[in-house]
This record gives structure tokens, sequence and C-alpha cells, in this order.
């Protein structure tokens, strides 16, 4: 019989092979080993990953039960930082059922409490998540403020973004404007209202 760990990285496995299907099952039998261990985090976060599994495959509304279900866990356990990440990938389904502003909502406390947490990496990326929504939504110049913040809070870039970045220089060499741009957390909400 396999541990709870050993279903979950099979699970895992199975998800960054597309397998989602069969993924979803191991992901679903590692939350119930971790049930039965009394782990309530890593079967919350289990949880997560059939939300993830639900959302890879389209079905938005079960990914959003399963992720809200997680939350409450975590929220319950006092964990901030998965809290966080599930609100993260929460901002992600909402895009997907059509809710924007509930997912610049969530995207926007995820990004806050990465930022809260000194988590850097998290609270860039979910800004350049939130910046692409804000450029799908018109905002394109309130969506490139916000991706040059999140730019400047991720430590690996891609081919593309250390292009963006680096033509984001040049603007701001040509136009006088500060090396480095520095929003609050709320400025970027503010903006859009």
């Amino acid at each position: 019989m396999s541990t709870a760990k050993e279903l979950q990285d099979r699970g895992v496995k199975l998800y960054e092979q597309k397998d989602y299907e069969a993924a979803a099952r191991i992901f679903q039998q590692a939350m119930e080993a971790y049930e039965a261990e009394d782990k309530r985090d890593m079967s919350a976060e289990m949880r997560t990953n059939i939300g993830l599994v639900h959302r890879a495959l389209g079905e938005n509304q079960q990914a959003l039960e399963a992720m809200q279900a997680a939350l409450r866990v975590f929220q319950e356990e006092g964990d901030q930082l998965r809290s966080a990440q599930v609100m993260g990938n929460l901002g992600g389904v909402y895009i997907e059922l059509g809710d924007k502003e509930q997912a610049y909502n969530c995207y926007r406390q995820a990004a806050d409490a990465f930022q809260d947490l000194g988590e850097q990496e998290m609270y860039g990326q979910t800004l350049i998540a939130m910046a692409k929504m804000q450029v799908r939504d018109g905002k394109i110049w309130q969506g490139a403020a916000t991706y040059e913040v999140g730019l400047e809070n991720i430590g690996k870039l891609s081919m593309s973004q250390k292009m963006l970045k680096s033509l984001i220089g040049v603007r701001n060499r040509l136009t006088g404007a500060p090396g480095e741009t520095k929003i609050a957390a709320g400025d970027a909400e503010n903006k859009s209202t």
C-alpha cells in the first residue's frame, strides 16, 4: 500500500504528464490517506491539486469548489502562505468563469499576502498575472506598470520577460522615469477604479 506522500508524488507526476484524470484519482487517494493520518493541511493541499486538475480540464466550477474548500482549511489553520497560493489559483479560475472583479480581488489579496510574507517571487508572479488581466481588459498603461513591478520582483526571468524589462529600461531612460517603479500594494487597485 502506498503512503500519502507517495500518492501525492505520483499525482504530481501524472499532472505534469497531462494525464489529468489519473492525476485526479491519485490526488483523491492521497487526500483520503492524509485525512486518515489526521493531516488536514496536506489533505487540503491535495484538494487544491484536484482543483488544479479540474481547471486544466476546463471544469472551472468544480475547480472553484475544490479550491474554496481547501482555502477554508488553510485559513482555519492560519496558514497564510498556502491561503495566498490558493487565492492566486482562484484568480485564474475566476478569469475562466468570466468574473473579472472576483479574479482581480483574489489576485490582489494573494499579492498583498505574498508581499507581507516576503515571498518576492510569488508576489512578482501574481502581479504579472494581474497585469495580463489588466491588459486584456483594455487597461494598457495600468497593466504595463503592474507588469513592470512584477518583473522587478522575479528572480529568474524568461527570455521574453528579459526583453520586456530591457525595453522598459530604455523607455525609462528616454522619458527620464526612475529606473524602478514602486507601487504600493493598494495603488494598482485604486488606479483600476
